[in-house]
């Protein structure tokens, strides 16, 4: 096999240095791995596409298909080496099948074809891959948070605004805000599906080509759903990885902002949640320590999604609208940001399957941190039938006097309640204690609480209901894209062993 011919025109071997930086890191056993089975497909539908339309002739077609079928058994990487010698894996693959079926066969499989085109094809094909990974991932992660909330439903506890308690909610409650959040994030990156699903094949090097090859035919076999329809832009255009990132980016967000919330509340001055030992780790040298160690670590995995995202976004700014190595070589950073969000789905996912809510705890936080206070004033507007605004000075200026005091909002009284409102508003009420501690009941708050987005149970138990039927929905739409891609792979094969039970 000569392993020189690919280099054209040029007479030096690639540089020792461009061998380093440049091919070997694009023909790692993970790289390689990655793309291998795409390259095979490519190659067999071209080749099929060929023949049909008479550019190549049967006899060598054959022989093509019965080295790529050949190279296809081998698995996800060949038998054969790789080596950076041959500058990249097309050629390596081309070397291989040149040097079983000779040059005069083996030359006409790049008929029609770039490696520019061949390269944009493959990048989808393998981005199509793990997008459909990712969202298996997604969804696992969205209803293990769905399973959570319906166990907490009434794990009853202090809502927050600016980081200060707010109003009584339920933990269920919460986790149903951050699923709602994750199915608009999903929506986010699911469309993205209708960019990265269209084939490239075809553009060339940048100008399409004299051939009368059929576009369409490769499109059905390798499961595209159109073609893109400009030459130009079959090869330069990779803006769909940049669609899919920045997608993922605001997932990531979303998520980091759930472990702030978790790492604050696992904290034993809160202790209302608790990691499992398995997601947690102790210091080396403070024995008393259980650090949640899965959010923090996950935090900082959403961080890098951002920056993978960015590097993308800034190579690909200043790349102008043609083909050139940074718009092909943009994909390098999306393995990373795919990496990345593999770990926070399946760290997230272990760990929020594991968290052990501290029902009691909360709940007594909740009744004395004056979450509860709003629908104090509620109630004394039901009871007394002054204006909200009222209500709420009485309530604001109790607030202050009981913080002064070092009182707890479960030491609010009818006595405090009525000296305040006569300083203010010269106005006696005549709430009771009871009426007083039955507005400041943290779980009577949080269930009563029926409106459309509240939080009684049986009103986040149709939230929840609201996003697992997105979930299905979603997980329907992938299982249907994977199947359609599983239908062209077998029409691929079918088409291969018919047309060498045809011409062998």
């Amino acid at each position: 096999m000569a392993q020189a011919i690919e280099r054209g025109r040029l007479k030096e071997p690639p540089a020792q240095e461009v061998m380093d930086y440049m091919i070997k890191p694009t023909l790692t056993d993970e790289e390689v791995e990655r793309s291998y089975q795409s390259y095979i497909d490519i190659n067999k539908a071209h080749v099929l596409m060929l023949a049909r339309q008479g550019i190549i002739g049967a006899p060598a077609a054959a022989k093509i298909l019965e080295v790529a079928r050949k190279m296809a058994a081998m698995g996800d990487k060949p038998d054969f080496e790789i080596t950076p010698a041959l500058e990249e894996m097309y050629f390596n693959l081309e070397n291989y099948l040149i040097g079983q079926v000779g040059m005069e066969v083996g030359g006409q499989q790049h008929t029609a074809r770039s490696r520019n085109d061949l390269h944009a094809t493959v990048d989808r094909m393998v981005t199509r891959k793990a997008f459909l990974d990712l969202c298996t991932l997604i969804n696992k992660f969205r209803r293990t948070l769905i399973a959570l909330a319906r166990k907490n439903e009434d794990a009853v506890m202090s809502g927050y605004t600016h980081l200060q308690p707010s109003e009584p909610m339920t933990f269920g409650h919460y986790l149903s805000a951050v699923s709602l959040a994750l199915a608009r994030d999903y929506s986010r990156l699911s469309r993205a599906w209708d960019s990265i699903n269209l084939n490239p094949l075809g553009g060339g090097s940048m100008g399409s080509t004299t051939w009368n090859i059929d576009r369409r035919y490769t499109t059905e076999l390798l499961g595209f759903d159109d073609i893109v329809q400009n030459s130009i832009d079959c090869v330069c255009s990779r803006d769909y990885l940049m669609e899919v990132m920045g997608a993922l980016s605001i997932m990531a967000n979303t998520i980091a902002r759930m472990t702030t919330d978790m790492r604050i509340w696992s904290t034993p001055d809160f202790g209302y949640v608790e990691v499992s030992d398995s997601c947690a780790v102790c210091s080396s040298i403070m024995p008393q320590k259980k650090n949640p160690w899965t959010f923090e670590t996950t935090a900082g995995l959403c961080a890098r999604v951002k920056s993978d995202f960015d590097a993308v976004w800034m190579t690909y700014k200043g790349v102008p609208y043609a083909f050139t190595m940074e718009s092909m070589d943009v994909i390098a950073d999306f393995w990373p940001c795919v990496k990345d969000m593999t770990a926070i789905l399946k760290l997230m996912d272990v760990t929020m399957a594991g968290v052990i809510v501290h029902r009691d705890r909360a709940r007594s936080t909740a009744a004395a941190n004056f979450c509860t206070v709003t629908e104090l004033a509620n109630t004394l507007v039901r009871v007394e039938g002054i204006p909200f605004r009222e209500a709420h000075e009485i309530v604001a200026h109790m607030v202050g006097y009981m913080t002064e005091h070092s009182l707890k909002a479960t030491e609010i009284n009818s006595g405090i309640l009525n000296e305040i409102s006569r300083k203010l508003f010269n106005r006696s009420l005549k709430i009771t204690d009871a009426q007083i501690q039955s507005g400041l009941d943290p779980v009577k708050n949080a269930m009563s609480k029926k409106v459309l987005g509240g939080t009684a149970p049986e009103e986040v138990e149709r939230q929840l209901a609201f996003v697992e039927k997105r979930i299905a929905i979603d997980e329907a739409e992938a299982t249907l894209r994977r199947g359609r891609l599983a239908q062209a792979h077998a029409k691929l094969d079918r088409a291969v062993n018919s047309f060498l039970a045809k011409n062998s």
